[in-house]
């Protein structure tokens, strides 16, 4: 286990397990894995009072609010089903979790997750999502940067490509934090917030 310990004020963010993302084929573990790992890592943290953040993507109809830079695949133009954009039931209807809704990659950029987390004294987050190597990843630079103690739960994440999910376990994480899986992460939990 390379985790060390669990700050005294850790939250959980969970990134983009929404209907439109969950269900989409991803590897190494499916949609419905990160999900029911998320919910049990969710359940773990709300026992014990610790926040639980619930990241969705959403752009408006006509993609007026999503990032306007020019790229060689953009989602402008795209249609999205009714509903795309609600996160999963599983983790739904606890008034108690903050939500979050960003338009970037990133959960810190224009939205208002830094002062979220800094209100309720949080020093570390533990992450959860979907994509390994966009959402989850963005937010973990960034918050490395914004100084806080990173946490990866790598049995709760998944990705579209393979490949790219094992450069961000492998390359990238090792660098912003320290990685577990789901039930290392529960019984370091119940170690430090008996």
């Amino acid at each position: 286990m390379s985790l060390t310990t669990l700050d005294p004020r850790t939250a959980l963010v969970a990134i983009d397990l929404q209907n439109g993302i969950v269900g989409m084929p991803t590897q190494p573990y499916a949609g419905a894995d990160v999900v029911a790992r998320t919910a049990e890592l969710a359940d773990a943290f709300r026992d014990r009072g610790l926040p639980v953040v619930l990241v969705r993507v959403s752009f408006a109809p006509d993609f007026a609010d999503a990032v306007p830079g020019r790229t060689e695949r953009q989602a402008r133009g795209l249609a999205f089903p009714e509903g795309w954009d609600t996160v999963v039931e599983e983790l739904s209807g606890h008034a108690g979790d903050i939500r979050v809704t960003k338009h970037n990659w990133s959960a810190f950029h224009g939205t208002d997750l830094e002062v979220q987390l800094r209100r309720r004294g949080v020093t570390q987050i533990v992450l959860t999502g979907v994509a390994t190597s966009i959402g989850v990843e963005s937010t973990a630079r960034d918050a490395y940067a914004h100084g806080y103690h990173v946490t990866l739960a790598t049995d709760a994440m998944a990705d579209s490509d393979p490949e790219a999910h094992r450069g961000s376990v492998e390359r990238i994480f090792p660098r912003l934090g320290e990685s577990g899986t789901t039930a290392e992460i529960l019984e370091l939990l119940a170690k430090t917030h008996a």
